[in-house]
């Protein structure tokens, strides 16, 4: 004889690895209960089911209506059989049968089991989407399950039961994962599956590095200081811009800590990244001063209708404000959400004679500058491509990804690579790019004999962790902050010269 109360022993030993209340486990018995009856007696079949907690046992009654004529067996039963069991019964009674669980056959059983461990894994599911939903951008932490096509599974802490992921994409290329290793990462977004949901982690989106700031800094968690603003190129660089919204708390300096304590433990976390802090600004024109630290520039000038700040330094500040293969000026761009021209001070003399360079001139320069893509040396079927998927001129296809192009429709792996190559040849200028080389080396070596406070850059362009966070540009004009020298800046007051 089966001893019921050990079942629902069971159900309650799974109810409490699931974080089950007792109605959700009920009602996990009782649906399994009539999942076995319907193999039994039939889909519509009706039973009460009565779980006695004290005792630990269930009771099962099934109901059959009485009728003259049986349409549907699995819930209505004959008056000549009903009478069999009882003369008294009469058309439209109901006719109870108690069942005992012994009675339930091997394939009644399996129903139950099937039906309980779906309803289980739905509702798994569901507390996961629920928790989840909305904790986009939040910390999260786990460990290394394994890593199976370049992808990282990750065992989150708080939800062991839940699918996390790290795509290739979001990893940064510089770190190196092994099965059972800690890991953290910001959730990017809850992905909808055959199989329920997953969580898309990431340690590339900017806001892996928002978040870790929100980690290290009491002010931003608590909404005193705000990160208006992220640049990042993974593995490489992020600028940040931060605002306060106590005029007594100088945002740059609650980032970087004291002695430069709490910026390092973000630039810990992401393997050597350097990170450039800058206070934020609504004038386009202060703000691209300011982003384009550590280097020092002269004239801003700004075109409002076209978005593009056209900036001029020293000669000795070139290098740095372009920084390593542009990536300073790049990142101060995409910061200020503008374009910005970057020149120096003798080239601007040079040009600034021809007044058309700029104004009217100029405008018109950036119109004639895109071309269609029949124009390059470019197969037949890759421009159909393109122009099937919305590209038809250079300007639209000039910022693409390779993994961009590659969901593009009709596009090979050959032809991608042809294609990117074609770009890189006609957005690099060989000779500035190669003065600008020069000019970065001799200013480089310039800004470590002569002006400590500038930023220095390794060959891997990631800096020793325990040189990061200084002082980046001149104080008395700006206030930005570098991971790099920011161990020798003491949190100050916000001084906004401009």
């Amino acid at each position: 004889m089966i001893d019921t109360g050990q079942i629902v022993a069971a159900f309650r030993d799974v109810a409490s690895t699931k974080n089950l209340s007792p109605d959700e486990v009920h009602d996990l018995i009782k649906d399994g209960i009539l999942a076995g009856l319907a193999r039994i007696y039939g889909p519509n079949v009706e039973a009460e089911i009565t779980i006695d907690d004290q005792e630990g046992g269930f009771d099962i009654v099934v109901l059959r209506r009485v009728v003259e004529e049986v349409e549907d067996p699995s819930s209505e039963v004959s008056l000549e059989e009903a009478r069999w069991d009882d003369e008294g019964f009469e058309v439209g009674d109901v006719m109870e049968i108690p069942v005992d669980f012994a009675e339930f056959g091997r394939n009644a059983v399996m129903a139950v089991k099937q039906r309980i461990v779906q309803r289980v894994r739905e509702g798994e599911r569901q507390r996961i989407r629920e928790e989840y939903a909305d904790k986009v951008g939040d910390l999260l932490s786990g460990e290394v399950q394994q890593i199976e096509r370049g992808k990282i599974v990750v065992m989150l802490n708080r939800s062991r039961e839940a699918e996390a992921i790290i795509p290739w994409k979001d990893q940064n290329p510089r770190e190196r994962f092994r099965q059972g290793d800690p890991i953290r990462a910001v959730l990017k977004k809850v992905e909808e599956t055959p199989k329920g949901p997953r969580l898309i982690l990431s340690r590339a989106d900017p806001l892996f590095v928002a978040a870790l700031f929100k980690l290290e800094v009491p002010e931003i968690y608590q909404s005193i200081v705000e990160l208006k603003e992220i640049a990042r190129e993974v593995g490489g660089r992020t600028k940040i811009a931060v605002s306060s919204r106590d005029e007594s708390i100088d945002p740059v300096g609650a980032c970087v800590g004291l002695k430069g304590s709490r910026v390092q433990a973000v630039v810990s976390e992401l393997g050597g990244e350097r990170i450039d802090i800058v206070p934020w600004h609504p004038e386009p024109e202060i703000f691209a001063r300011r982003a384009l630290a550590p280097a020092r520039v002269s004239k801003v000038i700004s075109d409002t209708e076209g978005q593009i700040i056209t900036a001029i330094v020293d000669e000795d500040q070139l290098s740095l404000a372009i920084g390593r293969n542009g990536q300073n000026v790049r990142l101060a761009s995409q910061l200020i959400g503008w374009q910005i021209d970057l020149y120096s001070s003798r080239e601007w003399l040079e040009r600034g004679a021809d007044l058309s360079l700029f104004g009217e001139g100029e405008s018109e320069e950036r119109d004639v500058a895109d071309f269609a893509l029949s124009e390059l040396d470019l197969a037949d079927e890759v421009v159909a491509a393109l122009a099937k998927a919305g590209h038809t001129t250079f300007l639209q296809i000039i910022d693409l990804e390779a993994s961009d192009l590659m969901a593009i429709e009709g596009l090979e792996e050959e032809q991608v690579e042809r294609l990117r190559s074609l770009i890189d040849q006609l957005t690099v200028d060989e000779s500035q790019d190669g003065e600008a080389a020069g000019e970065e080396a001799s200013a480089e070596e310039d800004a470590e004999a002569e002006e400590p406070a500038g930023e220095v850059e390794s060959e891997e362009g990631v800096n020793d962790a325990e040189s990061a966070a200084s002082l980046a540009v001149d104080s008395t004009e700006e206030d930005a902050v570098s991971s790099d020298d920011a161990e020798d800046v003491e949190p100050k007051e916000d001084s906004d010269g401009e």
